[in-house]
């Protein structure tokens, strides 16, 4: 059986090159000058400003969902986002395209609408009456219809697919939902200029905050005071929180909809534990994870790599792209602020085999280890956060790179010796690979030929294996007359 109609988007296979599509309009806006204020073009500068604040909200919001130094204890679906979910949110932007398309199309049918005064606050309340009158319960009807098992296999299942909400994941529908969600977010619109009470501001203040609230409902992390819906119980009916939409995500079977819980109040598919929930959501939890991985900054280009700049560009590797020279200055900025005045924290976190796992950042850069007078503050950058680690029952903290240089605090070795009575193992890369090296060699072995012993991880093995009276034959590349030697016996 074929794909259903409209459920896979036109330009999947363009790749970046679906940016072209906006080619038309960017042209005619340069061609005529658009930005002038006698062009009579002028609107298309206006519509292209908005679609691109559009974008950036959504951005926005993705950026804040993920500093989790902020965020991680009020987050709702508690797993990390993997890259398989990124790599199928990747283009998530493709419901813009369609939008500005429909817009487009409207402006060109209706040529009065590019004419319409900066601001009419009499539209604001029309606007207002039909989004509750007409937009939400159609988007609630229509939400249900999605949920049925026949369009829900066909379309609607796409958008469930990921198992922890994100902002991106607001976007990621298939073509006809995303109509569907076009013509009614502008039935507001429309109402308003049909009764000549249209404006700019109307178009630009009704479309952001649309999107603001669904990005908001995406973004898995509890935002509203846990005390608000008690103290004001109408309000649990006015607005739906992050808890709210989640809840609909993992169960799908309640809580349908767009921004006011009282259409699922009417309908009958209010979950009854939303609040009580959002209440535990915004109180938060913390949790201990089994293993730290310390890592720093290496320079002001790839501090621009982390999650919560661009998720997606986060999830490639290393590259320095033309886009990110203009956001060089504001890196610089953030880079002196967090030498100032901040401590280490959290960047991303995943699970394996059941254990949390979590990397951690001085906010120090690559040049800074580097610098003499530097040296006492990134010591005590790594000591607080080790024995941060040690208070919250952290088993294993492992040192990145320059955090474990010889010069800079012999290996962690500073810390261990001063702080003799740690239970959390300070590591880094050389100790790891010699316990994965102890690991491998059988129980009950008393005797190891080893090559490459003259380095630091070689002797590191050779001196433990003999400390447990195993007999270690090293072959070395020194002069010898025998190029077998044991190091038990030296």
């Amino acid at each position: 059986m074929g794909a259903a109609f409209l459920s896979s988007w036109p330009w999947d296979n363009l790749g970046i090159f679906k940016y072209v599509l906006y080619g038309p309009l960017v042209g005619k806006a340069l061609a005529s000058r658009a930005w002038e204020p006698a062009s009579p073009d002028r609107w298309l500068c206006l519509l292209l400003a908005l679609f691109a604040l559009r974008a950036f909200t959504y951005q926005l919001w993705s950026s804040y969902s993920n500093m989790l130094f902020l965020t991680r204890r009020r987050r709702i679906v508690r797993d990390g986002v993997d890259f398989e979910q990124i790599d199928k949110e990747w283009d998530w932007d493709n419901f813009l395209i369609l939008q500005i398309m429909m817009a487009a199309t409207a402006l060109y049918a209706f040529p009065s609408l590019r004419h319409l005064p900066g601001w009419n606050t009499g539209g604001l309340a029309v606007a207002a009456l039909l989004h509750v009158a007409a937009t939400e319960p159609l988007f609630y009807a229509a939400h249900r219809g999605f949920h049925g098992a026949h369009l829900f296999a066909r379309y609607h299942a796409l958008h469930h697919s990921n198992k922890v909400p994100t902002p991106f994941t607001a976007g990621f529908a298939t073509p006809l939902e995303h109509l569907v969600l076009g013509l009614l977010m502008a039935l507001p619109l429309a109402g308003a200029c049909a009764a000549g009470l249209g404006s700019v501001g109307l178009a630009f203040a009704y479309v952001l905050s649309f999107d603001f609230l669904r990005a908001m409902g995406h973004c898995n992390v509890e935002l509203f005071p846990g005390g608000l819906f008690r103290s004001l119980p109408f309000l649990r009916y006015l607005i739906y929180t992050p808890t709210y939409h989640t809840i609909h995500h993992t169960g799908k079977k309640a809580n349908f909809c767009l921004f006011m819980p009282l259409f699922d109040r009417l309908g009958g598919t209010l979950d009854p534990e939303s609040w009580e929930l959002q209440r535990k959501n915004r109180a938060g939890m913390d949790e201990a994870p089994d293993f730290v991985f310390l890592a720093h900054v290496v320079d002001v280009m790839q501090s621009m790599h982390v999650p919560f700049v661009m998720r997606t560009f986060a999830s490639t590797p290393f590259a320095v792209r033309a886009f990110l020279l203009p956001l060089w200055p504001i890196a610089l900025l953030f880079m002196f602020m967090v030498w100032a005045w901040s401590k280490t924290f959290i960047i991303s976190y995943y699970h394996l085999r059941g254990k949390l796992h979590q990397i951690w950042a001085v906010p120090r850069y690559g040049f800074h280890y580097f610098l003499p007078f530097a040296k006492d503050g990134i010591n005590d950058q790594i000591e607080l956060a080790i024995l941060r680690a040690e208070r919250m029952g952290v088993k294993v903290v492992s040192l990145a790179a320059l955090n474990k240089n010889e010069a800079l605090n012999g290996g962690g070795t500073l810390f261990v010796n001063k702080h003799p009575d740690l239970r959390v193992r300070v590591v880094h890369g050389n100790t790891l690979t010699a316990a994965v090296i102890l690991n491998e060699i059988p129980k009950g072995t008393t005797e190891v030929f080893m090559t490459g012993a003259t380095s630091k991880l070689g002797r590191a093995i050779a001196l433990y294996l003999c400390r447990k009276k195993i007999r270690v034959m090293v072959n070395t590349h020194r002069h010898r007359r025998s190029g077998l030697i044991s190091v038990s016996e030296l």
